[in-house]
């Protein structure tokens, strides 16, 4: 961690690999489950940090090394206050909405590509992103928050219903389930879902042609764009301290204690079909 301010290369779980000057891979890797931890959002915020101030930079693919996990729900044996002590960003919002803040509104492109699991602050992360490309075989986004009473933190309520439309969304955010490359395809919340064996290959054939772009073009056709579809800060600010807020409430985390009964939070059957476990907890 005290190298990743000055090379973002360095970092141990989220490292930045250049394919070229103009074309970045930011590549997720906290096995066994990609799990969202305090030193990951730290993270985060540096690589948005060199996104931010890298003149010749123009796109970049956030994408997993862990298999079946794209970037996963946060890791809860890490107290609250782990996360909550960490400094507010330069948007002005905690440290983890001001990450997804500043993305969308940077002037390079921002593409997710996702193979496995996205759930919770994975699906958060490709909301924030200008693009999301999943592989069609292999990709589950969900939210699963509301399953054991957290509201959710990382502003899907602002994002997803801009994205999908409200009832599709309030479906996506309250029903809790798993949905596959093809349902998010059909929903709108991924562009597109490919076959997985394709997925690779258009994404960098992509990144490569926008790459080859004027920058300035490229950040004022965001900046544009930007004004007629990204949330108010004031929106996810208002997620993420309802968020704070109901963690703290008992019924969760007795519904928590259930849950990891049932063998979520580490590698199995729960975390890979984590909808339908979620219904068991709350029968």
């Amino acid at each position: 961690m005290k190298d990743s301010k000055k090379d973002p290369s360095k970092m141990a779980q989220v490292r930045v690999e250049r394919v070229s000057p103009s074309y970045w891979k930011v590549v997720i890797d906290n096995p066994p489950l990609n799990l969202m931890e305090p030193d990951i959002i730290v993270q985060f915020r540096d690589v948005i940090d060199a996104i931010e101030t890298d003149d010749k930079l123009r796109v970049v693919v956030f994408e997993s090394a862990v298999d079946g996990f794209f970037l996963n729900h946060s890791d809860f044996n890490v107290k609250l206050e782990e996360v909550t002590n960490l400094p507010q960003g330069p948007s002005g919002l905690e440290a983890w909405p001001d990450v997804l803040d500043r993305l969308p509104r940077a002037g390079v492109v921002s593409i997710a590509k996702i193979r496995g699991r996205a759930t919770g602050n994975g699906s958060e992360l490709s909301l924030a992103c200008d693009m999301t490309f999943a592989s069609r075989e292999k990709t589950i986004l969900s939210q699963w928050e509301v399953g054991v009473g957290f509201v959710p933190g990382g502003g899907p309520m602002a994002r997803l219903p801009r994205l999908i439309g409200r009832s599709r969304a309030l479906e996506v955010l309250l029903g809790f389930d798993d949905r596959d490359g093809d349902l998010a395809q059909e929903y709108g919340y991924v562009n597109r879902a490919l076959p997985d064996a394709e997925l690779d290959g258009f994404v960098d054939k992509l990144a490569m042609r926008i790459s080859s772009f004027d920058k300035w073009a490229i950040a004022n056709v965001k900046r544009l764009v930007n004004a007629a579809s990204l949330a108010p800060d004031i929106e996810l600010a208002a997620g993420w301290d309802t968020f704070i807020a109901s963690v703290a409430r008992p019924a969760p985390q007795e519904r928590l204690k259930v849950f990891r009964d049932l063998g979520w939070h580490k590698p199995g059957d729960a975390e890979t079909h984590m909808g339908a476990y979620l219904e068991r907890v709350n029968r």
